[in-house]
């Protein structure tokens, strides 16, 4: 039997198969890739007897797949809190879906575990930017604001390397870094002593600090949009730098899209904190968008729908641009 672990390469889905292999260890097979790669299950073969793991994938971009790994004989595990569509009904499908905006898929495998690894799920709901989420589940774990900010660092780097046009924009390859975060069960040790973890850090600090110095494309009280450069640094930062615009401004909304080596964009769209809403269907009106409630996005937006993604955004947030 062979054991496949799909997992998304940002800090929830990293976190999420942490969690599930601190708890269940077993050697298997990495699929992983950049955050926006999400058809992860198109790589996987499988045979009868094998057991698949998805975590913080679409079930509804993976339909297709998911149905053919069913029907070769695999058994498959999903977590997930992105809009799934038409969950199938099998007898070797088990599902953990939830799609509540307060809920990321670390905290659904959390649920699963019964709390047992709880400041990981912590660390990736902070890097999900739900910070309250993220303060509520470390509620019972007594942590002292410092330990709690470094658990917040940590998932917004772990987040921010998952961000790229390409696996070449990242620091370190997902599956790479889900490597060196497996040798630690406790997250505070890892960003303590782990050299890479530093490295990684670094790099978060200096993009942010050139995204900080962007001005918005359009502004108003109730939303802004940036539009960023074509380099790697702005497409590693793209969703980071939205989560931290909507933590800044919790009763706005906000867009940040980012230059395409192609001349289209990539999007990250951020509902308003304060009504965490509306952003997946936003995206899900164009090809390659998708997401969940509070956060969503588009992969490639060409340059001739920059006017009617604007016209869409103002559309579903009224008193924005």
């Amino acid at each position: 039997m062979r054991r496949i672990d799909v997992f998304n390469g940002d800090a929830d889905g990293l976190c999420a198969l942490h969690q599930l292999r601190l708890a269940e260890p077993a050697e298997s097979e990495l699929v992983t890739g950049v955050k926006r790669d999400i058809a992860l299950l198109e790589r996987v073969t499988a045979e009868e007897g094998d057991a698949v793991t998805v975590l913080d994938v679409s079930l509804d971009k993976n339909r297709g797949a998911l149905l053919r790994l069913l029907a070769a004989g695999a058994t498959v595990r999903y977590f997930d809190h992105h809009f799934p569509g038409d969950i199938p009904v099998h007898p070797r499908l088990e599902v953990h879906i939830d799609t509540a905006a307060e809920v990321c898929t670390s905290l659904l495998v959390d649920r699963h575990l019964g709390g047992r690894f709880r400041p990981w799920a912590v660390a990736a709901a902070f890097g999900d930017n739900l910070h309250a989420s993220a303060r509520q589940a470390a509620a019972p774990l007594g942590l002292d604001e410092d330990r709690l900010n470094t658990l917040r660092e940590l998932g917004e780097c772990l987040n921010y390397n998952g961000y790229g046009e390409s696996l070449a924009d990242l620091h370190f390859h997902p599956a790479e870094l889900y490597r060196l975060v497996s040798g630690y069960a406790d997250p505070f040790a890892f960003a303590a002593e782990e050299a890479a973890y530093a490295r990684l850090r670094d790099g978060y600090r200096e993009d942010m600090a050139q995204a900080a110095a962007l001005k918005p494309e359009a502004e108003t009280a109730g939303g802004a949009v940036y539009l960023l450069p074509d380099a790697p640094w702005s497409r590693r930062v793209s969703g980071v730098f939205a989560n931290d615009l909507a933590t800044a401004h919790p009763n706005r909304a906000h867009g940040v899209l980012s230059r395409r080596r192609d001349g289209a964009y990539t999007v990250s769209v951020r509902a308003p904190l304060a009504n965490p809403s509306g952003a997946d269907e936003l995206c899900r009106a164009f090809p390659t968008g998708g997401g969940r409630k509070g956060a969503a996005g588009i992969n490639c937006l060409p340059a001739d729908q920059l006017e009617t993604f604007f016209a869409r955004f103002r559309a579903a947030y009224p008193d924005v641009i």
